[in-house]
């Protein structure tokens, strides 16, 4: 499966810092639960990824 395919799957995501000094994604999708810690120039980085990305889909759809 790749970044185009597309799937009918609902998923609940949070994002928030936890007690440790990490930002935490918490994807739940079908009884899955994926915990993803991240320390906090790593998510920046993820941040700026995500808004290229989001940049780019805006070119793309016209």
């Amino acid at each position: 499966m790749g970044i185009n395919s597309e799937r009918d799957v609902e998923a609940n995501m949070q994002i928030g810092p936890t007690d440790q000094g990490m930002v935490r994604l918490f994807i739940e999708a079908e009884g899955v639960e994926i915990p993803m810690d991240f320390d906090p120039e790593e998510a920046e980085e993820i941040a700026d990824e995500l808004r290229a990305a989001a940049q780019a889909a805006r070119l793309v759809a016209g």
